[in-house]
């Protein structure tokens, strides 16, 4: 590809002037595949150029897949005009978006990519997936309650008299975890699953919490922060929806 001046390339990416670009690069604030830019210097738009530590060019795509341990409050959308969009709050200096959704009340594991493909095995519900998920209900829950969860239960969503779910959901694993709280692992996602299956048998979720995403697991993220999937981990995940590992 065609070289241009380093400053021009910022200025033509709506970054800043050249002028302030000039000042940027000889505070050392623009890398350049890693490097600190030199002034003057000619870079190709396909390498990485990042000013802080925000990528402001597109560079060579590098998979990225993140756990990101969600807060209550924060909204899976990319939806710049919520104020709470999990893109925000997570700050990723590249593009990411969120694989699926975790409702704003409930907390715990959200999946973030930039690889649409990877999106779409991951949420294809033919491929029964496991998601494992903590939850506290209102009052005291009964081997009843838990042996119709794990059977299955028949879940509505009405809206102004118009039918949008209808369904019975698949048999999971159920156990119990304290008086009123359970654990339960799912192989499909419903809009609002639990939530709609314990109301349905007389119950409401007062907390909900995702741990688990196939072999991804929660543990050691803390609240509001990411890890990136990496190696034998990603490797794992790849066996397990059918694809390379490279």
């Amino acid at each position: 590809m065609e070289e241009i001046r380093l400053n021009k390339y910022l200025s033509d990416k709506g970054v800043c002037s050249r002028r302030e670009a000039d000042r940027l690069i000889a505070q050392g604030r623009v890398s350049v595949d890693g490097e600190t830019a030199i002034t003057g210097m000619k870079i190709r738009p396909s390498q990485v150029i990042c000013v802080g530590k925000k990528q402001v060019s597109e560079g060579p795509k590098r998979e990225i897949l993140l756990a990101v341990n969600k807060p209550e409050g924060v909204i899976c959308t990319t939806d710049k005009r919520e104020r709470r969009n999990i893109v925000d709050f997570v700050g990723y200096p590249t593009r990411i978006y969120p694989i699926g959704r975790l409702d704003k009340d409930s907390e715990g594991l959200i999946l973030m990519t930039n690889n649409g493909e990877l999106v779409n095995r991951i949420l294809k519900a033919s491929n029964a997936h496991e998601r494992e998920y903590l939850v506290t209900v209102n009052k005291p829950v009964t081997e009843a309650f838990l042996e119709q969860m794990r059977k299955g239960v028949r879940i509505r969503k009405v809206e102004k008299g118009e039918v949008l779910l209808d369904a019975v959901t698949r048999p999971c694993k159920v156990e119990r975890t304290g008086k009123q709280g359970f654990r339960i692992i799912l192989t499909q996602g419903l809009n609002r699953q639990i939530r709609r299956m314990c109301e349905a048998l007389g119950y409401r979720v007062e907390r909900l919490k995702r741990v688990r995403i196939m072999n991804i697991e929660l543990k050691g993220i803390a609240p509001g922060h990411y890890r990136e999937v990496t190696g034998e981990e990603y490797k794992e995940l790849c066996r397990l929806l059918g694809t390379g590992s490279e």
